[in-house]
């Protein structure tokens, strides 16, 4: 297992404590991590971004999409099938899943959709007013007033 030192970037930067932890968190993942159900992350537009997870066999109701604690939780329950069926073949996989994925600051769900078998779930960033960038007038020397104080002489 690789190990990396930080100690570089926090000397020339303020506030990203948390791209320490997410590297622990992607380091430390199994390399025979689950990929049941295959997905999708598309970027759509300059903020935006779309995951699609393919959900074949589920309907709206058996579907959970649900924001908590910075990362989106999605997961499927199949409710019970009350018909006897005999399968000579069963390559559908409709077993239940729970997948996670950690938002960006500042990412939100925008929606969701339920099409062709398909989970379609729009996310955008909106970085707020006071985190965009701005331009910072100077102002000259000639136009800065100085505050004089006058000043009497005690003895």
């Amino acid at each position: 297992m690789r190990t990396f030192d930080f100690a570089p970037m926090h000397r020339a930067s303020i506030g990203f404590d948390q791209i320490a932890d997410m590297m622990d968190r992607v380091m430390s993942n199994d390399v025979s991590a689950n990929t049941y159900p295959p997905y999708n992350i598309e970027k759509t537009s300059e903020e935006g971004y779309r995951i699609s997870i393919a959900v074949a066999g589920f309907t709206d109701a058996d579907l959970s999409v649900e924001v908590k604690d910075g990362a989106l939780f999605v997961s499927a329950r199949k409710g019970e099938d009350t018909t006897e069926r005999t399968y000579l073949h069963r390559g559908i996989a409709t077993r239940a899943f729970e997948r996670r994925f950690h938002l960006a600051d500042h990412v939100r769900v925008t929606g969701a959709s339920h099409e062709d078998g398909m989970l379609h779930i729009e996310l955008a960033r909106e970085v707020p007013e006071a985190l965009k960038p701005r331009q910072i007038e100077i102002a000259r020397a000639s136009a800065v007033q100085k505050d004089v104080v006058e000043a009497k002489a005690v003895n």
